[in-house]
């Protein structure tokens, strides 16, 4: 069993080496001399986008005295220890079967480590504002609720959410920005000296990014946004602009037409890529803001997310409104 002072005295020598080996640091390159970005990845950690109001009190790094603490009291970790009776990797036992067993441990993989981002243990992906929260203006967060009320209902499969549709992932997890969720958090990124192409685990959302080229006519509005990347040095700078229209205002970062995302992805060592954001829109915040976030290296492979196999939730909701209605007839 690992103390509180022991996972201390680890993150400390974590810290040190991290640091050293970031400085100091050459990354394998391709055949035309780009840092190579491929590889399998994950996102999965405790950190969550926007700072939980938990921790106000700590800011944006963790220190180290308080690290043990708030990972073993995390409530993810509480959840994985003791929920339902179950831990993570072990089937459900008992007769009582049914009770609560769609989203118990046994079926997440949310992370159970804080999020390690340039030698520092963080406590929200968003570095500026200082408060880690993301800078809605009063229109946007109008914005908001209105597409909600539009889209939120059970008339038909349209007011169900995007990612109860199949359509992208939940919670943004094909971004951009990318983002971490309550599982399926692994991702394949794949180069070339015109492409990028970055597959999304959940939903198996795909983005295929020209390198060197211009933007598609605004009116095109794709899923994930029109993205276009060119190298800054050894950094590859993606921009993303037009969300899909039913996308744009529920996305992580909404975006009105006016709106960018700007991503930057560098290797930080052999296991970690860097992945850097910033997000600006005059119509939904009051200001730009920005985050960092580790993509960290895995022997493990993504699985085929099948949704549409297994989507008995969507027409099981849809079915159970028309029952309603038939019975207030």
């Amino acid at each position: 069993m690992i103390t509180l002072k022991k996972l201390i005295t680890i993150a400390a020598i974590t810290l040190s080496s991290s640091a050293m080996a970031a400085e100091n640091y050459e990354p394998a390159r391709t055949s035309s001399g780009k840092p190579d970005l491929q590889g399998f990845w994950t996102n999965a950690s405790l950190t969550t986008m926007q700072r939980s109001s938990n921790y106000e009190g700590v800011g944006l790094t963790i220190p180290l005295e308080q690290l043990g603490e708030l990972t073993t009291n995390h409530h993810q970790n509480v959840r994985q220890a003791t929920d339902d009776g179950q831990v993570q990797g072990e089937l459900p036992t008992g007769k009582d079967l049914g009770r609560g067993r769609g989203y118990n441990a046994f079926w997440v993989d949310p992370g159970s480590a804080f999020g390690y981002v340039k030698g520092e243990y963080r406590t929200s992906w968003i570095t500026y504002p200082e408060s880690g929260r993301i800078p809605y203006s009063e229109e946007g967060s109008r914005l908001r609720q209105e597409n909600r009320a539009k889209f939120s209902g059970n008339d038909g499969p349209e007011g169900r959410a995007l990612g109860e549709r199949c359509i992208i992932g939940f919670g943004s997890t094909g971004g951009p920005p990318m983002n971490n969720v309550l599982y399926n958090n692994m991702y394949q990124i794949v180069q070339t000296d015109d492409y990028v192409m970055i597959m999304v685990e959940m939903a198996h959302d795909a983005r295929i990014i020209p390198i060197d080229k211009d933007h598609r006519p605004d009116a095109w509005k794709p899923w994930l946004g029109d993205s276009v990347a060119h190298w800054d040095g050894d950094v590859l700078v993606v921009e993303t602009r037009n969300l899909h229209p039913q996308q744009a205002p529920r996305n992580i970062a909404a975006l009105s037409d006016e709106g960018v995302v700007v991503e930057r992805f560098s290797r930080f060592s052999d296991e970690q890529v860097l992945y850097e954001f910033e997000v600006r829109d005059p119509n939904f915040y009051t200001e730009a803001w920005s985050g960092e976030m580790a993509f960290n290296a895995t022997d493990t492979q993504p699985y085929e997310y099948a949704c549409h196999e297994g989507n008995y939730g969507l027409p099981g909701i849809l079915a159970g409104a028309r029952r309603l209605e038939m019975d207030e007839q």
